[in-house]
């Protein structure tokens, strides 16, 4: 009893606190857990006239149908390997921004980089996937024209798929990398000054006070981020492949999301699309929990 008079008097005391999580409460009641009853339709033959529950149940039919296509298989070997390349080069970028950052003196200066670097992430994929069209354009785009100011044929980077895959991690690099470094800026704020004042009178470096120093405080923070991270493995960014994918670089470029999209919508086979989405979503939730349970082992730091 006094132990939960004890959780009923910190409810008291911060109400309206809990009150301002309400909004989000309520966003993710009703847009994510509320439509989750529709997995079902991946263990049935989805009739749009029948409505859910009166559809013919299949068991795993879908899914056998799933693996069994050699497309399929395509599919998920394309999300893989262009999100592991996302966060193998997309992780550390946010890091190293925010280290660089954090060692520039000049507020100006300092100010004018968070401001450049956050802008992207502000714009939609829709408007960014059509800046990266014309500065790639074979006649128009800037690249082209340094190319062509160097002798060398223009290259519709866009439509190769040697490029397709460096040009996705380059600008989800672009986009979010900004964004991320204002999580690891408030590590480093956190960081006590006298450590840093210790350090210069001992005479250390700039480099030695941020492996000594920086990151060892980061060290938390980026544990927690790349296992928040681990489950984007096989999540991928359906508007930034959408927007940029075409006919050409459909066997490099096609992933799980616009796959789903194009069976569930175009092809309106309901029932085989929810299936990839349930696997997409088991299969990231797997791997966040390995990540965690990975993270248990050699740190401290966890999400639960």
């Amino acid at each position: 009893m006094p132990a939960r008079r004890s959780v009923w008097k910190q409810y008291l005391e911060y109400k309206y606190f809990f009150l301002m999580l309400l909004p989000v409460l309520i966003y993710y009641a009703v847009f994510h857990y509320g439509p989750m009853y529709g997995v079902l339709i991946a263990f049935k033959n989805y009739k749009f006239m029948r409505g859910i529950w009166g559809s013919p149940w299949v068991g795993l039919e879908n899914f056998r149908e799933l693996f069994a296509g050699d497309y399929f298989l395509t599919v998920l070997r394309n999300t893989l390997i262009i999100n592991f390349y996302k966060l193998l080069f997309g992780f550390p970028v946010p890091i190293l921004l925010a280290l660089m950052i954090n060692e520039v003196t000049r507020s100006f200066f300092k100010k004018a980089v968070q401001t450049i670097s956050y802008l992207p992430h502000f714009l939609s994929w829709i408007v960014l996937s059509g800046l990266i069209i014309e500065f790639l354009s074979p006649s128009r785009g800037a690249v082209n024209l340094f190319l062509d100011l160097i002798g060398l044929k223009p290259v519709y980077f866009i439509t190769e798929p040697d490029w397709f895959r460096p040009i996705l991690v380059l600008t989800e690099i672009w986009k979010q990398a900004g964004f991320t470094t204002i999580i690891y800026l408030a590590a480093i704020a956190g960081i006590n000054p006298e450590m840093y004042e210790a350090a210069d009178m001992d005479g250390i470096s700039r480099l030695q006070k941020i492996g000594y120093i920086t990151l060892p405080a980061m060290a938390p923070v980026i544990v927690i981020m790349l296992i928040l991270n681990s489950g984007s493995i096989i999540n991928d960014d359906f508007e930034q492949i959408y927007n940029l994918l075409n006919v050409k670089v459909m066997e490099v470029g096609d992933v799980l999301s616009t796959y789903t999209y194009t069976e569930g919508l175009s092809r309106m086979n309901y029932s085989y699309a929810a299936a990839v989405g349930l696997f997409k979503n088991v299969v990231a939730l797997l791997l966040v929990l390995t990540a965690n349970y990975l993270a248990s082992k050699v740190s401290e730091e966890t999400i639960f």
